[in-house]
């Protein structure tokens, strides 16, 4: 009995060390698809130069957000693929799909050198990027939630989003630094492809990582693995697991992109704060987002999962659009950062429970399939094109805050869903019905 403390005390580094290895590659992918998002307006002048800014700058969301549209391809097919083969080999897979979209975008040469072939080379990038990304965040969630202590999968799957945010941080202060050395013709022309030129140069260091990730011991005691054929076909007979799964992510993705994603496009071109202001913002959101996320998932351990997702939906729901009317009522960069704060707040609470919620769902065999299917669905419907949406709510209504109803639907949809998948069980706690039945 007196070596189990000792025990404990030797697996946490190694437990720590699977926790950084896997959630490596999210930095990688989120760190480009922020640096998308913010330098969204130099992109559109480079890649899809017109008359109107606005058509450059819809045109420029708009192949951000086809990159969403691959993600349900590479949920099926990558899903299935990390399903049969394993955590580790299928994680490195995804990681080197993301970094070639990454390189791409990064290289490719502006419209006025080569003509329509830089666009359609940029959106060759993002659908890379979004095939990979379709099974990178189900993958790693789902290896989280295997090598998880009892009792702690909703804090050990809360790293996924957390790690997230570390990106963010971290693109966001290099923007911030910037914008500060270099002038506002200078990022215009080659200081925005910087950021991206980074991500490419600490690819190799991800890479190792991923390739020392031991894998869990649960897929390994698994004696038998189902192929992509059966992987569609448990699919469809988990219906219903799929689509309340969506309705759960609907409000993480829509919430996690308009406070990182949007935000600096919204507070720059709707607010008219500088540059510097609303990536500082950022910055602190990502730093607020990151604390909060872990937190809301150890909170779902102890009361369980249903209670979080409902409170915090609740009040995403109400609080929403008042709260960017405050924010558009009297622009500054201290209402953005009051503003932003309390989102990411509600956000990463809901958002550390629901990781562990959607890994519940599904059924073990296809659970990265399952998780990746359901996520990358909310994404290309609801996250993905998020900034694109915000962009022609506010300009078709001329309301700045119109952005706050879109995020409202997505957690009235969320709420909906956490009544239905823990329908009879009054505390959330243990597996949600729809796994239960699929089990």
């Amino acid at each position: 009995m007196s070596q189990r403390p000792n025990d404990a005390v030797s697996r946490r580094p190694s437990k720590a060390g699977a926790i950084l290895r896997v959630t490596a590659g999210n930095f990688l992918e989120q760190f480009d698809f922020f640096l998308f998002g913010f330098y969204a307006t130099q992109i559109s002048r480079v890649f899809f130069p017109t008359e109107s800014e606005f058509a450059s700058l819809m045109m420029t969301f708009a192949v951000f957000g086809a990159g969403f549209l691959m993600r349900p391809l590479g949920a099926i097919v990558l899903g299935a693929y990390i399903d049969n083969v394993g955590r580790r080999k299928g994680l490195v897979t995804t990681l080197a799909i993301m970094a070639s979209g990454t390189v791409l975008i990064a290289f490719v040469p502006g419209y006025a050198t080569i003509g329509l072939a830089a666009p359609v080379l940029v959106l060759i990038g993002r659908l890379l990027q979004g095939f990979s990304a379709g099974a990178e965040l189900g993958g790693v969630s789902v290896y989280l939630a295997e090598i998880a202590t009892p009792g702690r999968k909703g804090l050990y799957t809360s790293w996924q989003s957390a790690s997230q945010q570390v990106a963010i941080v971290v693109s966001a202060a290099l923007g911030f630094t910037l914008s500060l050395t270099l002038t506002a013709q200078q990022i215009a022309t080659w200081g925005w492809r910087v950021p991206f030129l980074v991500g490419c140069m600490i690819v190799p260091v991800i890479f190792a990582l991923r390739r020392s990730l031991e894998e869990s011991d649960e897929f390994k005691q698994r004696k038998r693995h189902p192929a992509l054929g059966e992987v569609f076909r448990s699919m469809i007979a988990n219906a219903s697991a799929v689509i309340g799964g969506t309705m759960l992510v609907a409000l993480t993705t829509t919430a996690f992109y308009l406070i990182t994603i949007y935000a600096p496009t919204f507070g720059k071109r709707v607010l008219h704060l500088s540059s510097a202001d609303a990536l500082l913002v950022t910055l602190c959101v990502g730093v607020s987002n990151f604390i909060w996320l872990p937190i809301g998932g150890a909170l779902s351990d102890r009361i369980g999962r249903r209670p979080v997702l409902l409170i915090f939906a609740g009040l995403t729901l109400v609080s929403a659009y008042p709260v960017l009317t405050f924010l558009v009522q009297a622009p500054s960069f201290t209402h953005m950062l009051i503003a932003l704060l309390w989102l990411s707040f509600l956000y990463g609470m809901y958002n550390g429970a629901m990781i562990a919620a959607l890994t519940e769902i599904m059924p073990p065999d296809v659970r990265v399939a399952g998780f990746s299917l359901a996520y990358s669905l909310a994404t290309a419907l609801f996250g993905g094109f998020t900034p694109a949406l915000s962009t022609y709510l506010i300009h078709v209504t001329g309301d700045k805050a119109a952005p706050g109803y879109w995020m409202s639907f997505a957690a009235l949809c969320a709420i909906c869903a956490t009544l239905a998948l823990y329908r009879g069980r009054a505390s959330g706690q243990g597996r949600p019905r729809t796994e239960l039945a699929a089990g």
